[in-house]
């Protein structure tokens, strides 16, 4: 196997008392709330806190997806002869979620990705393959949960802030590491699209931003597609090419502090700025 986390102290000592019929979860952990688990397997040791965790995309590259995680070290109770194959796992959550609209983004023997959308968030799964010595089959578990930013924003309010302050943050959201405008968004798309048909001569400038989350190269990359995406969105609504531009500053100049939660949303941005 590969890029496998090990278990820690505590899940490995739990697996050997297993032998010992000590089969009921580690003190204060249950499943997730989307999430059951597998059939006779019980919480060898849970974590929940808010983190950066690495999510096996499509490609097979990892990428950092940030948000409250939920990772739980899943083991087969003591009496348990046949425990299912990883494929079987995968399988299990993989309808689960389907039936809500989520579906599989990657899969191999030791790995999968699974995504749901639940409300206004993103619902990242990660499941890993672990196979202790004695053949029984353990899985690791880890939830992100990634909640979008709304806004409800008219296209009087968006001219208002261009006389005023000459620019406005708009916090459209894309899918995540990607420039594909949300759904929830386009209305966000179609007032700025009125704003202009509204004052013909107006011509803006659309500025992509994000929080310090990745390398600074690649932020600035995504900052650019996503304003760009913004401004074919624009353009394919009615508004002249010749009134818009787009660049992207990536994390150069974050309006909130990137240590907070709050800040980094902040952060994550599109600035329609007059010219």
């Amino acid at each position: 196997m590969r890029n496998l986390k090990k278990p820690t102290m505590i899940a490995f000592f739990l697996m050997i008392i297993t032998s010992a019929a000590y089969s009921q979860d580690a003190e204060g952990c249950k499943d997730h709330a989307i999430f059951n688990r597998m059939p006779n397997y019980f919480i060898a040791e849970c974590v929940v806190n808010f983190d950066l965790v690495q999510i096996v995309m499509a490609d097979g590259n990892e990428m950092p997806i940030e948000g409250k995680k939920t990772y739980i070290y899943y083991a087969p109770k003591e009496d348990y002869q046949q425990p299912p194959s990883f494929y079987q796992i995968v399988k299990n959550y993989e309808n689960a979620i389907s039936k809500y609209g989520g579906k599989k983004i990657f899969y191999d023997s030791d790995r999968a990705t699974l995504k749901l959308k639940s409300g206004n968030q993103d619902v990242w799964l990660s499941l890993r393959n672990w196979e202790s010595t004695n053949g029984q089959g353990y899985y690791e578990f880890t939830v992100v949960e990634v909640e979008e930013m709304k806004q409800e924003i008219m296209a009087n309010d968006i001219l208002e802030a261009l006389n005023k302050d000459g620019h406005i943050a708009l916090y459209i959201n894309f899918e995540t590491g990607k420039s594909v405008i949300s759904a929830e968004s386009q209305k966000i798309i179609d007032n700025v699209v009125t704003m202009l048909k509204e004052n013909p001569t107006l011509k803006i400038s659309i500025e992509g931003h994000t929080d310090n989350v990745g390398s600074s190269a690649a932020n600035k990359t995504l900052s650019e597609n996503r304003a760009k995406a913004v401004m074919n969105a624009i353009i394919s609504k009615g508004i002249a090419a010749s009134r818009l531009t787009s660049t992207g500053w990536g994390q150069e100049k974050p309006v909130a502090d990137n240590a907070t939660d709050e800040g980094k949303a902040k952060n994550r941005r599109v600035e329609i700025v007059k010219k």
